[in-house]
Order: C-alpha cells, then sequence, then structure tokens
C-alpha cells in the first residue's frame, strides 16, 4: 500500500472531511510530536500542544495553499510554533508566579518566628559546646561548621581517623545530654 498524498489528503481536511483527518492524524501525528517533544521537556505538555496542532489543521485546514509548500512543512511549522508559544507562556506563568510569591510570600512574622527559633537553636548549640572538652571542640567545629569529613579532619590535626571519630562521636553524646537535659526531651 503506497502513502497517502497529503497534499490531497490535507486539501480533503480543510473541507471538514473526517476519513481525510483521520490519515492525516495516522501518517503525521508521531513526527508533529517529535517536533513538539524537540521544545518541550514534559511528554504531558507534549500530548496536549500535538492534540491542540491537529485542532488547528481540522479547524483551519482550508487556510493550506499547496503552492507554498509541502504538507509536512507547513505541519511542522505549526506544531514548532505552538510548541514555542506554549514554553513561552509556561515560562511567563513562572515568572509571574515567582513574583508574586516574592511580594505576598509570607507575612513577616513566619520568618521572624523562623529567625527567633533559629537563633535559640544557635544559642542552645553554643551553650552546649562549653561543656566539651578542647579536643572535642575543635573536632566537631572542624566536621560540622567547617563541613570536612572524618579523614579531613584527622589530616588537619594530624591525628589517625579513628582517634577524630571518637572525640566526635564522644562529644555528640555530651551535647546531647546537655541538649535534652535544656528542652527536657529526648532527642533520639
Amino acid at each position: 500500500m503506497s502513502a497517502p498524498d497529503l497534499t490531497a489528503v490535507l486539501v480533503a481536511v480543510g473541507g471538514k472531511d473526517q476519513g481525510a483527518f483521520q490519515i492525516l492524524y495516522e501518517q503525521c501525528a508521531r513526527r508533529v510530536y517529535g517536533v513538539v517533544r524537540r521544545t518541550l521537556q514534559n511528554p504531558e505538555s507534549c500530548a496536549e500542544v500535538t492534540q491542540e496542532v491537529f485542532l488547528m489543521v481540522w479547524e483551519q485546514g482550508d487556510r493550506y495553499r499547496p503552492e507554498l509548500g509541502h504538507p509536512m512543512s507547513w505541519l511542522m511549522t505549526l506544531a514548532h510554533r505552538r510548541a514555542v508559544d506554549r514554553l513561552r507562556a509556561d515560562t511567563s506563568r513562572r515568572e509571574r508566579d515567582d513574583k508574586w510569591a516574592r511580594r505576598n510570600g509570607s507575612a513577616g512574622t513566619d520568618d521572624v518566628a523562623d529567625a527567633v527559633l533559629v537563633r535559640q537553636d544557635v544559642a542552645t548549640v553554643r551553650d552546649a559546646m562549653a561543656v566539651l572538652s578542647p579536643r572535642q571542640y575543635q573536632a566537631i567545629s572542624l566536621a560540622y561548621f567547617s563541613h570536612l569529613t572524618y579523614t579531613e579532619v584527622a589530616e588537619r590535626l594530624g591525628l589517625p581517623a579513628s582517634t577524630v571519630k571518637t572525640r566526635i562521636r564522644d562529644g555528640m553524646k555530651k551535647l546531647r545530654v546537655v541538649i535534652e537535659a535544656k528542652h527536657g526531651t529526648d532527642a533520639r
């Protein structure tokens, strides 16, 4: 079976021939989807835009002029333009939503409350770290505040990694006891 003449099929679609529309869809839907997929990443959006393209073809098929180009070129142009329109609309919507969220996000009280809680937590940890030995304090500070690994702390201090691990583990146990006592809870 030979491929149908897409020019004749598209002209028939312009005349609202449902059978011709079905043929056009079967012959071209995958390629239209592929063009859309190169622009959009979300498969659901790609499927929606592909449907929109074929709806446009059904509604505006009479605008196709065979003397201006191949039907597939016309379809690919419609698909690309529609995909770009969707991408622009999605980007614009995200930017608008982000702008609104920045302007109207929180009333400020949540930010203030969060800042107070963070300061309280920092003060609690700072007070608790006062019970550590200088060696434990140094090892924990390097590991947690300088974001170093056990090995990096060991290299920095010129100690075996097992010694550093022991200092950090024992120091963390002391911190847990002090923080639990301060809050009257079990942090486990």
